[in-house]
């Protein structure tokens, strides 16, 4: 998550569906915050924004918050108000300043206090810039390793209570319903996944989910579907 998507179609879906799964949980929220980036126009898909009869009734309180602050300085401070008492873990994830030996070690502590941080929660939200990615260990000392979230965390912070990881679909050999499938097997424990793909394709898998949160994300999909928001598997 960077500074500079706060309020974008991507956020509006994400709140929405935390604020949706979030009543009589306590939320934590590990943000994976990475530095602004200003090589692509991500973040700048705010258009939506601009048609309250359209969306704004999907959730009233968190439409007018996010066009208030795409106004002003975004930022991921400035979404908390929205998000009911949630925790927040927003150290950034950042490495490309530690030399390249030692980033794995980094990146262990670093996981660790968002695990200390969000020890009390018992439903979580993940948000990595580019969404889940396997263990290999190469890639755990290249300078954007901040941007992915390995399996093996994934894993680890949804141990125990309900986990929602936010996913970017990318290119992969076979499709976003193949990729989709490809997770879900991968990541070994009850899991379902919502896909939203208005703007560009993004998948939020919830990861040991109780009776009642499944129906409150079928609730979600079937109210958001015009947004592109459908429950993977479900046409």
């Amino acid at each position: 998550m960077q500074d500079r998507y706060a309020g974008d179609v991507g956020d509006f879906v994400k709140l929405g569906l935390l604020r949706a799964l979030s009543p009589g949980r306590q939320l934590g929220v590990a943000w994976y915050r990475y530095p602004d980036e200003d090589h692509n126009s991500d973040g700048r898909h705010i258009s939506y924004l601009d048609q309250p009869d359209r969306y704004e009734h999907l959730d009233p309180v968190l439409f007018r918050h996010l066009r208030n602050i795409t106004r002003d300085a975004r930022s991921i401070n400035s979404l908390l108000p929205v998000m009911d008492g949630a925790i927040s873990s927003d150290e950034a994830v950042d490495s490309s300043r530690i030399p390249p030996r030692q980033r794995r070690d980094w990146r262990t502590a670093w996981f660790n206090r968002v695990l200390d941080h969000l020890s009390a929660c018992d439903l979580v939200f993940a948000d990595p810039d580019n969404g889940i990615i396997d263990d290999n260990d190469q890639r755990k000392g290249r300078a954007k390793f901040g941007k992915q979230m390995p399996l093996a965390e994934v894993q680890t912070l949804a141990r125990g209570r309900c986990a929602v990881i936010y996913h970017h679909n990318t290119r992969r050999r076979g499709g976003h319903d193949a990729e989709v499938n490809h997770w879900l097997d991968e990541i070994g424990m009850p899991s379902i996944a919502v896909r939203a793909t208005a703007y560009s394709p993004r998948t939020f898998f919830v990861l040991n989910s109780d009776e009642e949160i499944e129906e409150r994300v079928r609730g979600f999909c079937l109210r958001w579907a015009g947004m592109k928001v459908l429950l993977h598997g479900v046409r």
